[in-house]
């Protein structure tokens, strides 16, 4: 029978297949010949330790081939050309996946994207790249894949409360993503993978009879007697029908908007705001891995910390070991920062939101505003970023350490981030509050990672879409929104996901919810 198997190893032996079977012979006390097949089930990293070790859990097949393990196949996908149509307002992840299940419950979505497709994305990304140009309906957060596929991709989440981790992971191995997300306990799949994926994926939803219009952005959401009714899109045309997935992402400010001009309840929410900073890769593995040269077997290091400071959480987000750092503005006039790396990890900066976790209390100067409260807080961080920087893509910027004494960095060095930087002293970008706080910060994030805190670092400004500042309530149980019926606020726009996988779950979730509010059983 085959041994399921908890070891530690160094790095050599987990990236040799033959070293690995001579150490698990050795453990068991048996011979290399016994073993016939070792398969890699869950692989991760500590390095607590100057010695650097990687947890495997394997299974170790002995004088037998392996088992037929059960292939990772797509669902039975049914022809739903001419099923009840479900409008699903976003190509996200949240709902993108809630397209996939409704089609295997037999329902058709109607995706609807502001967006371009995920290929004709790539010119308005350089657009704003190189001529600082912003398309309001396709950028780095807006079009086919949503925020993720064009930064970074990551797939690690602490959601597994929320549904199955392995099915939405499975679910993109099938649709062409390389097996190791199911090994590693930090999945990834890279911005330059990420594409072919979403293009399969949305291949998919249309040959089973589902519908994807791009550039078809939602100006209007129908309602009577508090129930959906359909759509009016930008163009004028009416989609019709009676029940609507509201997946739109953290960034759709205008949906945001039309909700509260229609009287349609939604609510201010916490999130949390601050700086992108830029280390040297070197300098992190050296940190991480206390080594002078991280060598081959080993992949570039990543790191996670968290202060409280002055009664508030002070974290890294969105960690991007060998990434560069991307402008994701939604509207010409603001700056907005976000990280990413290719799947190879080989850029020669790591990059990490650190953020300050905000209170309802920060919003009130916006107040007259209601529920949109902590948008325009977050709007006008922005937009004075924007101004700071000449009002152009180029971000205000800082060195580490200067930014912590107030001093005006003269020779910032060039970061991977392409428009460009502008030496501002931050502490014009943010209230006060929240710049002595991450000036203090800083100064304990360098006492718990030594060599962190240094001039080789670069703050860029602001990190400010962590999360949606606006949650769109929902009933806990049927997911509809608590004031119409028929409406499924889904994602990381309603306030309910916070990253590819949790967003995808909550995609499905809806969809299925629907399907139950139609009598399908599943």
């Amino acid at each position: 029978m085959p041994k399921e198997l908890q070891i530690q190893v160094t790095p050599i032996i987990a990236s040799n297949e033959e070293a690995l079977k001579l150490h698990i012979a050795k453990l068991m006390q048996i011979a290399v010949s016994d073993i016939k097949h070792i398969v890699i089930v869950k692989r991760s990293i500590d390095a607590r330790q100057k010695a650097i070790k990687i947890n495997l859990k394997v299974t170790v097949y002995f004088n037998q081939d392996i088992l037929e393990e059960q292939e990772i196949k797509l669902p039975v996908y049914k022809d739903v050309s001419k099923s009840q149509e479900v409008i699903v307002v976003g190509a996200g992840p949240a709902g993108l996946f809630a397209a996939l299940q409704l089609i295997e419950l037999g329902l058709k979505p109607i995706v609807l994207e502001r967006g371009k497709d995920v290929r004709g994305r790539r010119r308005d990304l350089k657009a704003i790249n190189r001529d600082h140009i912003v398309n309001e309906d396709s950028n780095y957060c807006f079009g086919e894949g949503g925020a993720g596929t064009y930064s970074d991709g990551k797939l690690y989440t602490r959601s597994k409360k929320r549904g199955d981790v392995d099915r939405i992971l499975k679910l993109l191995v099938a649709f062409g993503a390389t097996p190791d997300i199911l090994v590693d306990a930090h999945p990834h799949i890279g911005t330059n993978k990420l594409p072919q994926i979403i293009q399969d994926i949305r291949d998919k939803i249309i040959e089973f009879g589902g519908k994807v219009l791009f550039e078809t952005r939602v100006a209007d959401i129908l309602v009577k007697n508090n129930e959906v009714q359909g759509v009016v899109t930008q163009k004028g045309d009416v989609i019709e029908a009676q029940k609507l997935i509201l997946a739109t992402g953290h960034s759709a400010r205008d949906i945001f908007e039309l909700l509260d001009k229609k009287k349609i309840l939604i609510e201010a929410k916490p999130f949390a705001l601050g700086v992108r900073a830029e280390h040297p890769q070197s300098l992190i593995d050296s940190i991480q891995y206390s080594c002078d040269f991280r060598g081959d077997y080993l992949p570039p290091a990543p790191y996670a910390i968290v202060k409280q400071v002055n009664g508030r959480g002070m974290y890294s987000f969105c960690m991007c070991p060998g990434g560069v750092i991307a402008p994701c503005a939604t509207s010409p006039s603001e700056v907005v920062t976000n990280g990413w790396s290719p799947s190879k990890r080989d850029q020669a900066t790591a990059n990490s939101g650190i953020v300050v976790e905000l209170k309802l209390e920060d919003f009130k100067p916006f107040a007259k505003y209601g529920a949109l409260a902590g948008m325009e807080f977050q709007k006008a961080i922005e937009q004075k970023a924007w101004n700071l920087a000449g009002q152009t893509q180029k971000v205000p910027a800082q060195k580490l350490v200067d930014f912590t004494q107030k001093k005006i960095s003269n020779d910032i060095p060039k970061t991977s981030y392409v428009p460009g930087t502008t030496s501002v002293e931050l502490g014009e970008v943010f209230p006060g509050f929240l710049t002595q706080i991450m000036r203090e910060g800083f100064v304990q994030f360098g006492k718990s990672m030594k060599g962190y805190y240094t001039n080789e670092a670069v703050l860029h400004a602001p990190e400010s879409r962590t999360s949606s500042p606006v949650r769109i309530p929902r009933d806990n149980y049927t997911l509809e929104h608590l004031q119409i019926k028929g409406l499924y606020p889904c994602g990381e726009g309603a306030g309910y996901a916070g990253g590819i996988i949790s967003a995808a779950i909550d995609g499905e979730k809806c969809a299925q919810k629907i399907a139950e509010s139609l009598g399908i059983s599943f």
